[in-house]
């Protein structure tokens, strides 16, 4: 009988279809009103695997930091999905963030999305044994 290893390669915690108000836009009738955005978001995470909320990320705290971006006003959804990524990046165990903005109201005939990934290159992937590798490093990730 052959005795057979795995290694997890990557854990990813998934929130989807965040639904958040905010003031988000750069015509003119969007300014200073809310509107619909639909958030999708995926958290590479290293840590040691023990099953305690300490070592991954809370998805509250996820909605709360999307919903805090909602209440400034930024003009593109691209802008939106950079910040909120830049953000998440910065807690522990997160080492990369990916984010899918949707502005359901953008088109008369469809939806508008943006989507952003970044990583960090400081943080070592525990239990992976080796480092993320990536484009351009983000500053105090």
């Amino acid at each position: 009988m052959s005795s057979n290893q795995t290694t997890i390669i990557q854990k990813d915690v998934f929130v989807r279809d965040i639904r958040v108000a905010a003031d988000i836009g750069v015509d003119t009738h969007e300014i200073g009103r809310s509107q619909l955005l639909l958030l999708n978001v995926r958290l590479a995470i290293s840590s040691s695997g023990d099953d305690r909320l300490s070592e991954t990320i809370d998805y509250n705290e996820i909605v709360a930091e999307a919903t805090a971006l909602g209440r400034e006003h930024v003009a593109l959804i691209e802008t939106f999905a950079g910040r909120l990524a830049h953000s998440l990046l910065t807690r522990k165990h997160v080492v990369e963030v990916d984010v899918t903005v949707t502005k359901p109201s953008a088109l008369s005939n469809g939806t508008a999305s943006a989507r952003v990934v970044i990583r960090c290159e400081k943080k070592p992937i525990q239990g992976l044994g080796t480092f993320v590798a990536g484009a351009a490093a983000v500053s105090g990730c």
